[in-house]
């Protein structure tokens, strides 16, 4: 038996429908998003009490339970921990941004010294608080003691960063040792990440750690002409990102806040494919034996993915993979094998690697469900 719409429901629709367009096409976007999304609410709210309100007319639904179902649905709370959880995120960057801006601009007027001692009050105060306030270490997830301390970590190293950069760009305080405003960061940052429990300090201290063996692999004089199309940096990254799997994997197995896995896996991969692709773009000589390289790395992160069922390992990995065989494509088209068919050739390859390359997609994506 189909059951369809009343003709009122059907007008309610269009008027919705026409509402929304209305809202679209005015004049202040940003209030109409907010009127947008305030009817699409009302529109679900209203939906659920009619499909429940057509059950009882069907008599599908007893009285009992569709009294019980309205006085649910009336005395509902609205969940707003993400939306919370967003503002407070965006409410410290864009503290910091301001900072920053506030010192850019009024810096003659402020002075040097006043600026990193208001920056060094807020970065001593931050840890402070979350010293006190932490619960005992474990190597197990240590939850937050109370709901802005995990904001409030994070404002204290984003100031700590500032104040350590700072200071080497007006006073110079580390000299050309370069290294070493990248080092004090990314210790301090690992320390914390560990010593709090925190998957964002750990990050940061990840990001540092990257600049800092970029730093320390570089000449002084590439850096001063910021020229880093080098080879070693290739090769010092793919290394980098290979460690960066081996801690994550390291990390589970011996039970070490084994949360932080993930974060030095995602951390690694993306470092390892990106050098593997620059090393493919770089060495024209041996550029088969960079392919075959992302082509291993890819592979180790396939039986990864199918094994904790990772669509998203499975996706990085298949872009990955994809943009380093159309240049090994490419470049068999126009620099080995080059004439006049290599155009449509390489045009029909886009289109038929394009198709296999959502149809596999989709076929993993399934295999993953059912495994």
């Amino acid at each position: 038996m189909a059951y369809g719409l009343p003709q009122e429901r059907i007008i309610w629709h269009k008027r919705l429908v026409s509402l929304v367009w209305r809202k679209i096409t005015g004049c202040c976007l940003f209030a109409n998003l907010l009127n947008i999304l305030a009817i699409l609410f009302i529109h679900y709210f209203n939906m659920k009490h009619f499909v429940f309100d057509q059950l009882y007319a069907e008599g599908l639904l007893s009285s009992s339970s569709f009294e019980k179902i309205k006085s649910q649905w009336a005395n509902k709370l609205l969940s707003v921990h993400w939306e919370l959880r967003t503002i407070l995120y965006l409410g410290i960057l864009l503290f910091s941004s301001g900072l920053s801006i506030l010192v850019y601009k009024n810096i003659d007027t402020i002075g040097h010294q006043a600026v990193l001692i208001f920056i060094a009050i807020i970065t001593i105060g931050g840890f402070y608080y979350c010293y006190k306030n932490k619960l005992p270490f474990s190597m197990m997830k240590v939850e937050a003691p109370n709901s802005f301390f995990d904001y409030l970590l994070l404002l204290s190293c984003l100031c700590f960063i500032a104040f350590i950069g700072y200071l080497q760009y007006q006073y110079h305080a580390f000299g050309y040792r370069f290294g070493l405003v990248t080092f004090i960061p990314m210790v301090t940052f690992l320390f914390c990440a560990y010593f709090f429990d925190h998957l964002g300090i750990l990050s940061l201290g990840i990001t540092n750690l990257a600049a800092w063996v970029g730093i320390a692999v570089t000449p002084a004089d590439i850096l001063k002409a910021n020229d880093f199309n080098s080879p070693t940096i290739i090769i010092t990254g793919l290394l980098l990102g290979i460690a960066l799997v081996l801690i994550g994997k390291l990390t589970l197995m011996r039970n070490l806040k084994s949360h932080f896995a993930f974060t030095y896996t995602n951390f690694g991969m993306h470092i390892a494919f990106i050098c593997c692709l620059a090393g493919l773009f770089y060495f024209n000589a041996v550029y088969l034996l960079w392919f075959l390289m992302l082509i291993g790395i890819a592979f180790y992160f396939y039986t990864v993915a199918v094994k904790n069922k990772s669509f998203y390992l499975l996706l990085v990995l298949t872009l990955y993979s994809y943009i380093g065989l159309c240049y090994v494509v490419f470049r068999f088209l126009f620099y080995q094998a080059s004439s006049d068919g290599s155009f449509y050739a390489a045009f029909m390859y886009l289109i038929l690697s394009a198709i296999g390359l959502i149809y596999f997609l989709i076929a993993m994506n399934k295999k993953i469900k059912k495994t």
